[in-house]
C-alpha cells in the first residue's frame, strides 16, 4: 500500500487520521460551551465570551477537520476498493451520524450567536455524549472488523 503514488497513501492515511482527531476534539468540546452557556445571561459578558470561543472553535476547528477527514476518508475508501466491506458500510453509516450531530451543532452554535437557545443545559449534556458514542463504534469496526 506504501507504493499508492509514490508512497504518498501512509501521507493521507495520517493527516486522514489527525484530522478525524482534531474534529473529534471539538465536537466534543463545543456541547461542553453549550452546558456552560445555556446557563449564562443572553448578552452578558460570559454568554458574548463563549459566542467568541464557540464560532473559532467551530469555524477555525470542527469544519475544516470535517472537511478534511471526508475528503481523505473518502479516498482511503476508494484506494482500498472497500466497496463491499460490511464493516465499511456500517463505518460511513456512524460518520454520517457524526456529520449530522455536526450540523445539529452548527445550527446550535448560530442559535446561541443570536442569543436565542432552544435548549436546557441538560439537553447539551446528554447531546455531548453521542458523538462519543458514534466515536467508540467508529474505532471498534475501523480496528475489529467484524463484519
Amino acid at each position: 500500500m506504501s507504493g499508492w503514488l509514490g508512497g504518498t497513501y501512509l501521507w493521507v492515511q495520517a493527516i486522514h487520521v489527525i484530522s478525524v482527531i482534531t474534529w473529534m476534539a471539538a465536537i466534543l468540546y463545543l456541547p461542553r460551551l453549550f452546558v456552560y452557556h445555556a446557563v449564562a445571561t443572553p448578552g452578558g459578558e460570559h454568554s458574548e465570551q463563549l459566542k467568541v470561543m464557540e464560532r473559532r472553535l467551530h469555524k477555525a476547528i470542527m469544519n475544516p477537520s470535517m472537511i478534511v477527514a471526508w475528503v481523505l476518508g473518502l479516498a482511503l475508501f476508494v484506494h482500498l476498493g472497500a466497496w463491499t466491506s460490511g464493516w465499511m458500510h456500517a463505518k460511513l453509516l456512524l460518520v454520517v451520524l457524526l456529520t449530522v450531530m455536526h450540523a445539529a451543532f452548527s445550527r446550535w452554535r448560530k442559535a446561541f450567536a443570536a442569543d436565542e437557545n432552544p435548549h436546557s443545559q441538560r439537553f447539551y449534556r446528554v447531546m455531548n455524549e453521542v458523538p462519543t458514542l458514534l466515536m467508540i463504534g467508529t474505532v471498534i469496526l475501523v480496528i475489529v472488523k467484524p463484519f
